[in-house]
């Protein structure tokens, strides 16, 4: 096995270990928790006080609930099968470039892991994505607590984040090699 070829393969712990997690924290919560209702709050449990809590609800729509008035068909090919095209073609991206650094590479996973876990509830949960982490927000934004997230949404955000971070370090670094050689050219 070359070099290049592990430091592909070797990432994908990460996505599997995402995936697993994310699947098992579900799995927990569904059978232990119950499920959130306008009627009562029987089940919450408090981690941090009102900071941080546990909860089980579901997310029948993307990120903020958007979309949950869309038709059951609309909703189906919107947040599930063009997600599978997208993680598909993330996949295909990932092998076939040979530019991304070791830490981008790992961060792809992780977003890759994270976008899978939260398909999985799409395609074999009815009821929805099932969220758990409730965190208070204080009214920032007319939030008095931020959207309900999982395990995946964590990730996705996460690795998003060191994506985009080591992303910009390498366009800066670039620019002043750039900078550098344009100067000793002249």
């Amino acid at each position: 096995m070359t070099e290049n070829t592990k430091n592909k393969l070797l990432p994908l712990i990460l996505c599997a270990a995402v995936i697993i997690l994310d699947q098992l924290t579900k799995a927990m919560v569904v059978k232990y928790i119950p499920r959130l209702t306008v009627f009562s709050d029987d089940g919450v449990i408090e981690i941090l006080g009102k900071y941080v809590r546990l909860i089980h609800v579901r997310n029948n729509a993307i990120a903020f609930s958007m979309g949950h008035t869309l038709s059951r068909n609309a909703r189906s090919i919107l947040f599930a099968f063009m997600p599978l095209v997208i993680v598909a073609m993330v996949f295909a991206i990932y092998f076939r470039n040979n530019d991304f650094t070791k830490i981008q590479r790992w961060a792809i996973c992780g977003i890759l892991g994270g976008g899978i876990g939260n398909l999985l509830d799409r395609f074999f949960r009815p009821e929805g994505v099932v969220d758990f982490v409730d965190c208070w927000f204080g009214g920032l934004f007319g939030l008095e607590r931020w959207p309900t997230f999982n395990l995946a949404d964590s990730a996705v955000v996460v690795c998003g984040i060191i994506f985009v971070l080591t992303f910009l370090v390498q366009v800066v670094n670039d620019s002043k090699k750039d900078g550098k050689n344009k100067g000793e050219s002249k």
